[in-house]
């Protein structure tokens, strides 16, 4: 399988960090012996770092430790008595909720884009990803490679030294057309007097950054940090051993191995034949003969390839109703029968009004209305590239299904790349990643995946109610958003206005914004300025 690039630490180094890492020399790694703030600051920090979460703590994070005290003390110490008194509880009566009572941080570093896909889909977890907006990739990995997943089986073939080629070349051109956008960035946006150099550098950086991450292929490695229960990891962990690529089912023996030093009670279904392992057979049989049945209603179907960005699907005519009598229903002692009379005795500004009382007044964006607001759906269909989809697919609460990333739905050039004058290269890259992934489509059809750029686009659909909606809406607007993204977040405000005519909801989403801005990220750059100056006064 990927050779991991391990870090080299001095004998100091190891001694501290054998403390709070349950190993030192593998990409997957728990964290243990620290405080629950001092873990989730160092995977906050984690996400927009370029070291290593291990390397990270030392040069960031020990300081502020005490590190007093017996030096000798083993990171999985007391494991074995608290394994125990959960395996009494958890294995052998079967009590799954406490398996929801222990977590772990799990750091996963390395992993290829489409692993982190994988990893993000559990629903009770919290991730932090390393973003390709604030780090760049154009550095090398410690051997000299450049960061991506080198498939074993997929290596030792005939086609291996064309996609390692092909590879180098995505990336080179990367590199090259990233200094490049940054040069012809500082051209057509100067600084200005009320900005420091390094808010200009960052908002600078970003928008070239932004600009060129279509180039990335699927197969670029990424930092990972995950948070969650017993019971969500090994969910989690039977979903990876039954996915048919061979990078998810090898990352899910390192992560079992490493969650086994810390939470093994919680693990000891995964290995039973008759609970773990018929599990995962269950889900591997449904996946290959749904896919099977299907190839057989569908095979000569072709591939549609011309669809609106976004596109709603579904949703209730009666929608906005049903969240009127859920306000009724919950805000009073009414049952679902009088909550039904009442709201139909309402003349329209009295809806209105009662809408509004309810939505209250939001002074901003994370001021959301409760849970009646989850009375009605929607279901999107989206087509974007693959760059907006990992964003996207990140919210916890909608409803996601995605296809296979192909480069059959195209792309597009970013409007700042055509203006830079650097359109003809960047449409030769994505040619490149087109003509290796159709060359190891058959031979490989799931690697395939990795040889596809981000800036090609996927197909997939969310459903969410109308409280996760204004969540999505007003979040993937705001200015300091992705271009790719803010236009799906203003696809989606309209359709819900205009096509579903949900006008009470679509009015309490105060906070979308329509606005164009030339460097996106220079305002949130201003107001981390404006808060490291007062931090430190």
């Amino acid at each position: 399988m990927h050779a991991y690039v391990a870090e080299e630490f001095t004998d100091a180094e190891r001694t501290v960090l054998r403390r709070y890492f349950t190993n030192l020399d593998g990409p997957v790694f728990a964290l243990v012996n620290l405080p629950e703030v001092v873990k989730g600051a160092l995977f906050a920090r984690y996400s927009r770092a370029t070291k290593s979460l291990r390397r990270l703590f030392l040069d960031e994070f020990v300081e502020d430790l005490d590190l007093t005290g017996d030096a000798t003390v083993d990171a999985t110490v007391g494991v074995g008595r608290a394994d125990e008194l959960y395996h009494r509880i958890f294995f052998e009566y079967g009590d799954d909720s406490v398996a929801q009572l222990g977590g772990v941080h799990l750091a996963c570093e390395q992993a290829s884009n489409l692993l982190t896909k994988v990893l993000e889909r559990g629903r009770l977890m919290s991730y932090l990803e390393q973003s390709t907006r604030y780090l760049g990739y154009d550095r090398r990995l410690a051997n000299g490679h450049y960061r991506f997943y080198r498939d074993h089986d997929l290596l030792e073939s005939r086609y291996g030294a064309r996609y390692v080629g092909e590879m180098d070349r995505m990336f080179d051109t990367y590199a090259s057309l990233l200094r490049q956008m940054t040069e012809w960035l500082t051209i057509r946006f100067p600084k200005t007097p009320q900005d420091t150099d390094f808010v200009y550098r960052q908002a600078i950086r970003a928008k070239a950054l932004d600009a060129v991450r279509g180039l990335l292929p699927a197969s670029a490695l990424s930092n990972l940090g995950v948070y969650g229960s017993g019971q969500a990891f090994e969910s989690l962990l039977l979903r990876m051993r039954a996915h048919p690529l061979p990078e998810v089912n090898h990352y899910a023996s390192l992560m079992q191995h490493e969650l086994e030093k810390v939470i093994p009670s919680f693990l000891k279904r995964l290995d039973v034949a008759e609970r773990g392992g018929r599990w995962v057979t269950y889900l591997a049989e449904t996946r290959r003969r749904t896919t099977d049945l299907l190839a057989e209603w569908t095979g000569d179907l072709p591939a549609s390839t011309e669809a609106p960005a976004v596109r709603l699907v579904t949703f209730d005519p009666e929608g906005e109703r049903r969240v009127l009598e859920a306000i009724v229903f919950e805000r009073s002692r009414a049952s679902s029968a009088d909550a039904e009379r009442i709201v139909a005795e309402l003349d329209s500004s009295q809806r209105a009004r009662l809408m509004a009382t309810y939505v209250g007044d939001r002074s901003n964006r994370r001021h959301r209305p409760g849970r009646a607001f989850e009375h009605t759906t929607y279901q999107f269909e989206l087509t974007t590239d693959y760059g907006a989809f990992r964003d996207l697919q990140r919210h916890r609460l909608a409803s996601t299904e995605w296809q296979p990333l192909t480069v059959d739905l195209g792309y597009d050039v970013p409007d700042v790349v055509a203006e830079a004058g650097l359109e003809q290269r960047y449409v030769e890259s994505l040619d490149h990643s087109a003509a290796l992934y159709h060359e190891l489509a058959t031979p490989f059809p799931v690697q395939s995946q990795y040889a596809v750029a981000l800036a090609f686009k996927i197909r997939y659909r969310i459903a969410m109610n109308a409280r996760e909606a204004m969540h999505v809406i007003e979040l993937r607007s705001s200015p300091q958003g992705h271009p790719s993204y803010r236009r799906v977040a203003h696809d989606i405000a309209r359709l819900i206005r205009d096509d579903a005519h949900h006008h009470l909801i679509a009015d309490a989403i105060q906070f979308v914004d329509f606005s164009d801005t030339d460097l996106e990220r220079l305002e949130a750059e201003r107001r981390a300025e404006r808060t490291r100056l007062q931090r430190n006064q």
